[in-house]
């Protein structure tokens, strides 16, 4: 892998903001500032690819021909989006990993947002050298999951569609859902552990990473919060989509 790129540039798409930042792909950290706008509204198509290209232009000359990693809130396989969670239907069979080439003038890479949290995580992060299955959960605008077996991905898990009371769980115990409904931390946490008993009674998992924004502020939620296998925040916080997205160029 001598040839192999050093620098890479990520960018994350959520259903609130869109961040980017050049990553050391190396030590699996972010060598920019991060840059932020927020997501357009409706989050159609022509808007998205309108504001990454923004994205890529805020980071500056040190940008300039860095190859690209992409990841997006939506089922991806072969850069084709299948879904659409939080954003318009419009991405519903669409070659994003195309689209976002054309627009951002170069080759990308593309994948899942919380599949791309989990390879950082899995790479330079809390599931480092951990054997058997992790899972990550990305608590924000939806929860997004990740499933992690022996150092590898296992992609397009989507934890957050678990049903309660008719529909996805993360309507109901997602971050932005406790901002929503104006309730306390200790209230969100039994949310949280309705939600945390169900995959552990599904999957038996051997470790829990949790990521997303809510993630810079564990002490809050994680301790109230009981599940047999280890439960522990991720180590690049809400960076980490931008890390693993950024670390697919090696892939």
């Amino acid at each position: 892998m001598t040839n192999a790129p050093q620098r890479a540039i990520g960018i994350d798409i959520g259903g609130t903001g869109m961040k980017a930042g050049i990553v050391d792909l190396l030590e699996g950290t972010l060598l920019s500032e991060r840059v932020r706008i927020p997501t357009p509204k409706g989050a159609t198509p022509p808007d998205v690819l309108a504001t990454a290209k923004q994205l890529v232009g805020l980071l500056g000359p040190d940008a300039e021909e860095l190859p690209i990693g992409v990841c997006f809130p939506a089922v991806v396989k072969n850069g084709v989006t299948l879904s659409a969670a939080n954003i318009s239907d419009e991405w519903i069979g669409l070659d994003a990993d195309g689209r976002f080439g054309e627009a951002l003038g170069r080759d990308i890479r593309f994948v899942n947002d919380a599949d791309a949290a989990g390879l950082a995580e899995l790479k330079f992060g809390a599931a480092r050298d951990q054997p058997g299955f992790t899972i990550m959960t990305t608590l924000g605008t939806g929860i997004g999951s990740a499933f992690l077996f022996d150092g590898k991905l296992v992609p397009n898990s989507e934890l957050g569609h678990l049903e309660h009371k008719g529909e996805s769980i993360e309507r109901w115990a997602s971050a932005v859902a406790r901002e929503r409904d104006d309730i306390s931390w200790s209230k969100w946490a039994k949310r949280l552990q309705h939600f945390y008993d169900h995959v552990e009674a599904l999957f038996s998992p051997d470790l829990i990473v949790v990521g997303g924004g809510v993630s810079k502020n564990p002490e809050k939620f994680l301790p109230m919060i009981e599940t047999r296998a280890p439960i522990v925040p991720a180590v690049h916080r809400n960076n980490a989509g931008i890390i693993g997205a950024a670390s697919l160029i090696l892939s």
